[in-house]
């Protein structure tokens, strides 16, 4: 090969690489680099109508959320167990006999542990609990079942709370009602700023889930135990942008 061919392949191979910096350069903005001696640098501001949206509706609860819980002190570890399985299978026999199917009786937390002398040293007997969580469909009678898990099932921590068994519904309810708001706010900015809203270009939810009102339930009373229902808010916030067009 001459010395010349060799000039012209080497011209060319530089000139290639030149174009490929360029395009590689292109995809990678905000930079673009044309030459290795100068840059420039640009930014780029997205423009468009900025806004979020709230909502809320009100849905009667179809279900509550029972938990019931027993517990064991005794003098040894093993005597706590054997105390508290005692408890346990009388409180479940009880809300068997409630109605409780098997896939609405749940174990929510089930511990074994020593308790200690006002000194805080030493150990002076062994502490064990559990704690059920039952899913009961009918919330018009949640008192009266309260009231026999703990007068003939012998549970001592009691709670319940309402929710809803398929929230879904409600949560797509708001969450339109939460996007018609949010358009309304933007057109309400567009039209003061004197530009026309154009397409939507994102939409994010910002809703956060809230923790059911949970009730606590004491030992039992002479009275039977009330718990009002009452109704349920779900709410949801959106951010929405548009485009201006």
């Amino acid at each position: 090969m001459t010395s010349s061919v060799r000039v012209a392949l080497v011209s060319v191979a530089g000139a290639l690489l030149v174009a490929v910096a360029v395009v590689v350069a292109a995809g990678r903005p905000p930079v673009f680099i044309t030459s290795p001696a100068a840059s420039t640098t640009t930014s780029t501001f997205e423009t468009g109508v900025f806004t979020s949206g709230d909502a809320s509706v009100s849905k009667k609860p179809d279900t509550a959320f029972l938990y019931a819980g027993v517990e064991s002190q005794q003098s040894t570890a093993s005597a706590a167990q054997s105390d508290l399985a005692g408890k346990a299978a009388k409180l479940i026999a009880r809300l068997k006999a409630l109605g409780v199917a098997d896939k609405d009786l749940n174990t929510s937390g089930y511990g074994i542990g020593p308790t200690y002398a006002p000194n805080g040293q030493i150990v002076n007997g062994y502490r064990a609990s559990e704690q059920l969580q039952i899913t009961w469909h009918d919330v018009s009678t949640v008192g009266k079942a309260l009231d026999a898990i703990v007068q003939e099932g012998g549970a001592t921590n009691v709670s319940a709370s309402f929710g809803l068994a398929d929230s879904k519904a409600a949560h797509a309810e708001a969450r339109n009602l939460a996007i018609a708001d949010a358009r309304s706010r933007a057109q309400a900015m567009a039209s003061a700023a004197g530009v026309r809203l154009g397409a939507v270009s994102r939409v994010s939810d910002l809703t956060s889930s809230a923790a059911p009102v949970r009730y606590d339930v004491g030992a039992a009373a002479p009275a039977a135990t009330q718990l009002p229902v009452g109704e349920l808010t779900v709410s949801v916030t959106v951010e929405v942008d548009f485009a201006i067009a």
